[in-house]
């Protein structure tokens, strides 16, 4: 293949062209799962749609029952949870690729079956729950294969882009939304938006066939010669499998192996008893993790994504769809200064601030929403959008990207698969919660809902302060180390360095020196004795 044999200087290395690929068509991942979150909020108010799947009601018109809203815009998150907790599965089964085109598949089938549906709002919901499988699929494997496949060179931003295009993919279902509301009495309206859907995925489930599988996967199942020619291609040296550059590569994953395989695989119980490892803090990471990720969802940023529309309808606002479209552009856009601040002021102050950012907001949506009905009042109506701009905007930069930070870096190796699963499973758990319940607080307790976010929100800047280490900076060993330190406490880990350096980004050379000396001599024996034999 041509494009294996290219490759570009990134930070005074070369990258493969197909790695730049790689990371191009996986992010198609993050996109489908931000297009699906974002579609329903302005279908939900389509008169088509309503006239199909609403209830009628008592004057003969049609309107969504709360609970019934909440199935058929919850029961996706149910199927994401389960996607997620087997998307780790099928992936060691099948390998990264085929198992990310696995994923693409269900979400078809599911995109499909709503397509198909009529007037049974039964039909539509379990369209959505098979969508869903496979959307919380590709929301395990696609960050999996990104981190895997991507030389460190561009690992940062390719990584990071599957956050963007989950926030891109939202705008684009508004886009979308807004295009199409002129025809909303037709039910072409929510079946082209769906449709599109399906036109989007293609591109992964096709696009993924045609670059290198996983070259961690296939060493893992001992295809050494298989992970060289992968690694030889994602840094355009399909021709020179031999380069030093590739040689590097294959002895740094050959030692994170063998290191995982002396440390072993921990089991699910493990994850919060500890019991047969002597790893510190194990328990506390992975509730940490699973607390970090539920807390992004009960921020509230689902309240206006799922139910921004619905809310800005019945707050008197004359272009809901459009209101709502703001709200995605500004996500897009702050998600940008997110994945710059995430490595210049850390972990731990931009979610702490955050939160607190975030609550003070929610807290004038509420008191403004609540104290003067909007639909009695335009400056209401405006402060609430306000409001939850605000409030998007702090979140796009903050609780957006870097929970998904935070759990690829605080569990130790030989649990870090399952904890991370735990810790997607909470995220898709808070993510039901919130859209099964909210059309149900909607309707009881209406702007007063947003008091409960001001509370949750608080509650996730105590976590953060109390519990989470400042990691930035270091690598995952360190940061191993820097939990087990039973002296040091979360709130004065910023000033922790590891061992043998000056700062965290500084080593102390005479140490460095003695250290990569001995390392070199044991490398060089287990190649030998390694991945050399089963390559010849």
């Amino acid at each position: 293949m041509v494009l294996g044999k290219k490759s570009i200087r990134v930070n005074g290395a070369e990258c493969g062209v197909e790695a730049l690929l790689l990371g191009a068509t996986t992010s198609i991942g993050g996109f489908l799962f931000g297009y699906d979150t974002g579609q329903i909020s302005a279908m939900l108010l389509f008169a088509d749609f309503v006239d199909r799947f609403g209830q009628e009601q008592p004057d003969g018109t049609k309107a969504w029952v709360p609970i019934i809203k909440s199935l058929v815009v919850s029961l996706m998150s149910i199927g994401t949870l389960i996607g997620a907790l087997s998307g780790a599965y099928t992936a060691d089964w099948w390998g990264r690729r085929k198992s990310l085109s696995f994923g693409v598949v269900i979400f078809i089938i599911g995109n499909t079956i709503q397509i198909t549906a009529m007037r049974s709002w039964v039909h539509m919901m379990m369209g959505r729950f098979v969508a869903g499988l496979g959307v919380g699929n590709l929301s395990v494997g696609v960050p999996m294969f990104q981190s895997e496949c991507s030389p460190r060179e561009i690992r940062g931003g390719v990584v990071a882009s599957y956050q963007l295009m989950i926030t891109f993919g939202i705008l684009v279902s508004n886009i979308i939304n807004y295009g199409v509301r002129t025809i909303e009495t037709s039910d072409a309206s929510w079946r082209i938006v769906i449709g599109l859907g399906i036109f989007f995925s293609l591109p992964l489930g096709l696009g993924i066939l045609t670059v290198p599988e996983s070259p961690r996967w296939m060493a893992s199942h001992e295809d050494w010669e298989g992970a060289r020619i992968s690694m030889a291609r994602l840094r355009g040296m399909r021709d020179d499998p031999q380069n030093p550059l590739v040689e590097e590569d294959l002895r740094e994953m050959y030692e994170i192996i063998q290191k995982e395989s002396r440390a072993g695989v921990g089991t699910w119980l493990e994850c919060f008893t500890g019991s047969s490892a002597s790893i510190p803090k194990i328990c506390y990471r992975t509730l940490l993790g699973i607390s970090v990720h539920f807390l992004q969802q009960w921020t509230g940023v689902n309240y206006f994504f799922y139910y921004g529309a619905t809310i800005f309808k019945s707050a008197g606002i004359d272009d809901p769809i459009q209101t709502q479209l703001i709200l995605g552009a500004v996500n897009v856009a702050l998600t940008f200064y997110g994945l710059y601040i995430v490595e210049k002021y850390g972990r731990r102050w931009p979610l702490f601030l955050g939160a607190l950012w975030q609550a003070s907001w929610l807290l004038v949506f509420a008191v403004v929403g609540t104290v003067i009905p909007p639909d009695t009042s335009k400056t209401s109506g405006i402060v609430l959008i306000v409001s939850a701009c605000m409030f998007i905007a702090s979140f796009a930069g903050t609780w957006g990207p870097m929970a998904w930070v935070v759990i690829g870096e605080i569990f130790p190796l030989r649990t870090r698969a399952k904890q991370a699963s735990l810790a997607t499973a909470g995220n898709w758990l808070g993510n039901f919660m919130i859209s099964f319940l909210t059309p149900l607080a909607d309707a009881g307790i209406s702007y007063s809902y947003g008091f409960v976010f001001v509370g949750t929100n608080l509650a996730a800047a105590l976590i953060v302060w109390f519990f989470l280490y400042e990691s930035v900076g270091l690598s995952l060993e360190n940061v191993d180390l820097m939990y087990s330190q039973d002296k040091l406490k979360p709130w004065a880990s910023a000033g922790w360095t590891p061992p043998g350096y000056t700062t965290r980004k500084q080593r102390d050379e005479p140490t460095h020196i003695e250290n990569v000396s001995s390392s070199e001599e044991k490398i060089s024996v287990e190649k030998r004795e390694g991945y050399v034999a089963s390559s010849v």
